[in-house]
């Protein structure tokens, strides 16, 4: 079974900006329709069909119920890919304090621990301030079509992207 485009399996117009409650009433009726437990006395293949419907259907469904990874699968389903996520050079600085303060922790200081905990406060809300402006970007996609905001798109999930490696990494220090 070739995998089918996301949208077109539940019956979607290709938006970023979705109904997540139409789209998990969609699921559900899909998910009655296609457990394999209704084909148990199937043919081995109409089973197999099912098995492979539910996988495509729990796979097109985490994607889409998350609006950073439905903006990642339309950019990919348009030919790009995400770029390395370099350091935004607004956040070269913080970046570098950070560094310090995370090996200073790990070297046993945790005196620095107030330091790390303001970091990721600022860093969780500039992933909230991306956030914001990708619901923007989102309906700017689907008004004006996919190339008004292709490239911005594509940045602003780099950045995203970049700043919630940078929350992991503080919460993971954090939390030994």
């Amino acid at each position: 079974m070739d995998t089918p485009d996301y949208f077109q399996f539940f019956g979607l117009e290709r938006k970023l900006a979705l109904d997540t409650a139409d789209l998990e009433d969609r699921f559900h009726k899909l998910s009655r329709q296609l457990h394999p437990d209704r084909y148990a006395r199937a043919t081995p293949a109409e089973r197999e069909r099912a098995l492979e419907a539910s996988a495509v259907l729990n796979d097109a469904y985490r994607t889409l119920r998350d609006p950073v990874a439905r903006a990642e699968y339309v950019l990919k389903q348009q030919g790009t890919t995400p770029s390395k996520a370099a350091p935004p050079q607004e956040l070269l600085d913080e970046v570098f304090e950070l560094n310090m303060a995370l090996e200073e922790l790990r070297g046993g200081d945790d005196s620095v621990r107030p330091q790390l905990e303001a970091a990721r406060d600022r860093f969780l809300a500039l992933r909230r301030e991306a956030d914001a402006a990708l619901e923007n970007l989102f309906r700017a996609h689907d008004e004006s079509g996919p190339d008004s905001v292709f490239a911005d798109l594509r940045a602003l999930l780099d950045r995203r992207k970049y700043i919630d490696n940078l929350i992991q990494q503080v919460e993971s220090e954090l939390s030994r």
